[in-house]
């Protein structure tokens, strides 16, 4: 088997924004920038590669035109993470990781990522990797506030003393129940916010879709895929990272969110693949 796979799902067809990956942000396509992200992870290391996964003609042509890895997947895939069991599966060599980079996603940080693979290395023997942000006081505030008008924004983290995911959730836990002591005994509040993004042993890519499906899942209750590793105890390490001081934005998919994203890169800049 091979080392790294980093894969790139780029879906082309959106309601709020189609053609999405290959919209420009700040003069440069969105599925190129998301590239250079992983081009970044990738380094010099020959153990490490990356392949953007689409469905759609266009897409697969511009990543041939600017030389980026390329492979078509069936128009059938679901979802991200069905687009990146395909991509690993239809490799050459088989990897032993592989990291789900949304396509939708140009800010994420390249250090996020390494942050998965170098926990994978130093503990191979878990399923899923996930980062997530532990949330200082102003930023628990800030996320109780904006819960109060979109309450299932934001996903929040539990852990055993491992770092090992215990349950996700849309509502914000733990419970902070005598908050004025737990403020003054640590500047951090004691909530980690879940960062959506994944990489996962080859095996446990492949079983994904042979899981039973968890009732947490469902979009009537909490709505997070994730859990089906969890409810299928399949261990899922967790590891903690952070921004390095820049402002970031999750998925684009609007107008709205493009405009987001090109006002952070004007004021903080490119990202460095520090």
């Amino acid at each position: 088997m091979a080392g790294i796979l980093i894969v790139i799902p780029a879906r082309y067809h959106s309601s709020r924004l189609p053609g999405k990956p290959l919209r420009l942000i700040a003069g440069v396509p969105m599925v190129e920038r998301v590239a250079r992200v992983a081009a970044a992870v990738r380094g010099e290391s020959g153990d490490r590669a990356y392949v953007v996964a689409t469905d759609h003609e266009e897409i697969r042509e511009f990543c041939a035109s600017r030389g980026l890895p390329v492979v078509m997947t069936p128009a059938t895939c679901r979802d991200g993470t069905e687009r990146c069991r395909f991509a690993a599966e239809a490799a050459r060599e088989k990897p032993r990781l592989v990291v789900n980079l949304q396509g939708d996603n140009p800010l994420c940080p390249p250090w996020v990522l390494s942050a998965l693979i170098r926990a994978w290395e130093e503990e191979p023997d878990a399923a899923v990797y996930t980062p997530c942000v532990r949330l200082d006081w102003e930023a628990y505030d800030a996320l109780v506030e904006a819960k109060r008008t979109t309450p299932f924004s934001g996903t929040t983290v539990l852990v055993d003393k491992n770092f090992h995911a215990l349950a996700f959730s849309k509502a914000i836990l733990p419970v902070v129940r005598r908050q004025e002591e737990a403020r003054r005994l640590s500047p951090f509040s004691p909530v980690l916010r879940h960062v959506g993004l994944y990489a996962y042993t080859f095996e446990a890519l492949t079983r994904h879709a042979t899981l039973e499906v968890s009732p947490y899942e469902r979009g009537e209750v909490e709505g997070l895929e994730q859990m089906r590793f969890l409810y299928n105890a399949l261990p899922v390490k967790v590891v903690e990272v952070d921004y390095r001081g820049r402002e970031t934005s999750g998925g684009v998919d609007s107008e709205e969110d493009i405009a987001r994203v090109e006002a952070i890169l004007a004021k903080y800049g490119e990202l460095d693949a520090g």
